[in-house]
């Protein structure tokens, strides 16, 4: 059994900041591929179900970011879960916004919810960083990964979540490559045009012909004849 973490903080004030992206992508996990409800369990959330041939709990600890840690093991335990079977989904500064990457032990770079997972069983799980980029000066940061995302990153937030989904069941599987390409390929997809349906190609100018000039007709020359012999000339 797999047991995928996402990490953020519970409640409506923090449910679309920068810091609950974990949270959001397994929301969109359990609600495409028909995961059981959300229960109270772990000192989170939790729900059952399948990916692929699969068993999979997600987990959404609701200690606050700082003691994720502590749901986590006791997750853990209860489904005799071992570190290498845990999948961490969280925000990460150091990638640009929509980027993804895999990672299998390691540090925490200073992140909190990390921190407090590592405290409690070790550092031999995974994770998947989620980009969000970084403000720029480190201290803006609290307060960037605890604002909502802004209206300009709903395009490639949905991407990314979009993607985690449909590359989850490869995830399960142990297949670390195809879930990169699954989440890559959402990134990479041309999106739609305004009011729907496929992108439109703009159509190649039709090249100006060139303009015919008309044949300038005879000027008419003035009769001259008497009417004497316009009569005649109607009999001949």
């Amino acid at each position: 059994m797999w047991l995928f973490v996402g990490l953020g903080n519970p409640g409506a004030k923090y449910a679309g900041n920068r810091h609950n992206i974990g949270f959001m992508a397994l929301d969109r996990i359990a609600g495409d591929h028909g995961f059981g409800p959300w229960k109270k369990a772990f000192k989170g959330l939790a729900a059952e179900g399948r990916l692929g041939s699969e068993r999979v709990l997600l987990l959404k600890p609701e200690t606050f970011m700082n003691l994720s840690g502590e749901a986590v093991q006791s997750a853990m335990a209860f489904h005799k879960i071992t570190p290498a079977e845990v999948i961490v989904f969280h925000d990460e500064l150091d990638l640009a916004p929509g980027k993804m990457r895999l990672k299998q032990g390691g540090g925490h770079a200073g992140h909190n919810g990390l921190r407090s997972i590592h405290g409690h069983i070790g550092e031999a799980y995974g994770r998947v960083r989620l980009g969000i980029g970084h403000p720029g000066h480190k201290d803006a940061v609290a307060a960037y990964v605890l604002h909502d995302f802004a209206k300009a990153d709903q395009g490639w937030l949905e991407d990314l979540l979009r993607g985690l989904s449909d590359g989850a069941p490869y995830l399960a599987a142990g297949d670390g490559p195809k879930f990169s390409n699954a989440v890559g390929l959402r990134g990479a997809a041309p999106r739609p045009a305004s009011g729907g349906g496929a992108p439109r190609t703009a159509a190649p100018p039709t090249p100006a012909l060139p303009s015919a000039k008309p044949t300038p007709k005879p000027e008419a020359q003035p009769d001259t004849r008497t009417a004497l012999q316009r009569l005649a000339d109607r009999f001949r």
